[in-house]
């Protein structure tokens, strides 16, 4: 299996986790704690982190040797991404923002964290 469809396949299954998890919580404790933009949320990073994988897959396979200015640039790229679709989401006001912010963060990190490793055990790979 190629890098790219075995990122990709890892990306679905830790999607499909991560959202039965959320409705999970949202069936178990009703109420303000899961925002109604998670979804929204949920579907941006998936597509998000599919992007810069790929990306970063591709650009590590072709020089190992820049594979910090590679992980970094991606890191730093989902960063600017995500504080635009934060902008963007929050523009027309919302009653709720303190818990839109701290679920947003949460997926954030835990995509951060999924990537991280993902393209750290795809660069091992490659530098053997």
């Amino acid at each position: 299996m190629t890098p790219i469809k075995a990122h990709l396949l890892q990306l679905l299954i830790g999607t499909m986790l991560l959202a039965s998890l959320i409705y999970l919580l949202r069936e178990f404790f009703p109420g303000r704690y899961i925002h109604d933009k998670v979804w929204a949320v949920l579907l941006f990073y998936s597509l998000l982190t599919a992007v810069t994988g790929v990306v970063s897959i591709h650009f590590l396979g072709k020089d190992k040797l820049n594979s910090v200015s590679v992980i970094l640039g991606s890191a730093v790229f989902r960063l600017l991404v995500s504080l635009v679709f934060v902008l963007i989401a929050l523009w027309g006001g919302d009653e709720n923002i303190l818990w839109f912010v701290v679920n947003f963060f949460t997926i954030y990190l835990l995509y951060l964290l999924f990537d991280i490793y993902s393209l750290i055990t795809n660069l091992r790979l490659h530098l053997k």
